[in-house]
């Protein structure tokens, strides 16, 4: 029995160097890791209208490798005019529609998580509090919320750092979010990169702070560089023993952003990182 974690990988950085899914998934299987978490912008222009037949094929070529579809990421980048804060009830219902099918498309994949992060699709208008906007946002997830929980899917908002956007930036912002969308299939979740620079308390903190209360439903790592754990000066050594810790048996997904070498280099070092700094000692 292995007492290493379950390491999914965001698969679109072996995409944009032109790997197409089966090379993906039997390089990724090669080097440890056991799912893929996919953009999907990798799997066509309009991932949101893949029928059942693709998917299935998709979830075939995956599982063939003995891999995972774990789940989706980076769900609103190939679709720059939708928003969740629009004020246009056209592009809001639009946004939802589109949401909607990317959730049948990750239960066709056999996925169980969904990571809401598109900062471009997701920003205050001009004079706008964050309150204000609150109110508008949660309205337009409950039945977001709805439809992930019948579908079996876990959706997490991501805070993101604010470089990146202005509308959910910490953890406790996306909780008052969860808490106000009231479902349980709606929650947030820890991307070591956006808390380490949003966040006013370490990492490791910050993750035995927020698992044990039950919102966190996903964990993406990488540095604050936005490289591969491993590449930067964040203290994975104490970041991966929080979430060992914590009894965390979820996928954990690696999400770099700069590559080291290229891809292929960047997701294998990431998996060493993660394999020896993953300590079962305890």
């Amino acid at each position: 029995m292995t007492c290493q974690p379950f390491l999914s990988f965001c698969n679109e950085l072996l995409a944009y160097e032109g790997m197409d899914l089966a090379d993906q998934v039997r390089f990724c299987s090669a080097i440890g890791y056991r799912g893929l978490e996919i953009a999907p912008e990798t799997l066509g222009d309009t991932p949101h209208r893949i029928g059942a037949s693709e998917a299935g094929r998709i979830r075939a070529t995956v599982e063939g490798e003995g891999l995972k579809a774990t789940g989706l990421h980076w769900l609103l980048k190939p679709y720059p005019h939708l928003s969740i804060t629009s004020r246009d009830a056209a592009v809001l219902e639009d946004t939802r529609d589109t949401l909607t099918g990317l959730l049948d498309l990750c239960a066709e994949l056999g996925g169980t998580v969904m990571v809401h992060g598109s900062p471009g699709q997701r920003r205050l208008d001009a004079g706008e509090s964050l309150d204000e906007a609150m109110q508008r946002v949660a309205d337009f997830f409950r039945p977001v919320a709805e439809a992930a929980g019948e579908r079996g899917i876990v959706y997490c908002i991501e805070p993101l750092s604010r470089a990146e956007t202005d509308f959910l930036n910490t953890v406790d912002e996306a909780e008052r979010l969860v808490e106000m969308v009231g479902h349980p299939a709606f929650r947030t979740m820890i991307d070591t990169s956006a808390a380490g620079q949003a966040e006013a308390i370490p990492v490791a903190d910050l993750i035995r702070d927020k698992l044990p209360g039950g919102s966190i439903g996903h964990i993406q790592i990488n540095d604050t560089n936005r490289g591969a754990p491993g590449t930067g000066d964040d203290p994975f050594d104490a970041i991966l023993a929080a979430i060992r810790e914590s009894g965390w048996t979820r996928p954990i997904a690696v999400e770099p952003f700069k590559v080291i070498g290229d891809a292929r280099a960047t997701a294998a070092y990431a998996a060493a990182t993660v394999k020896a700094l993953w300590d079962c000692r305890i």
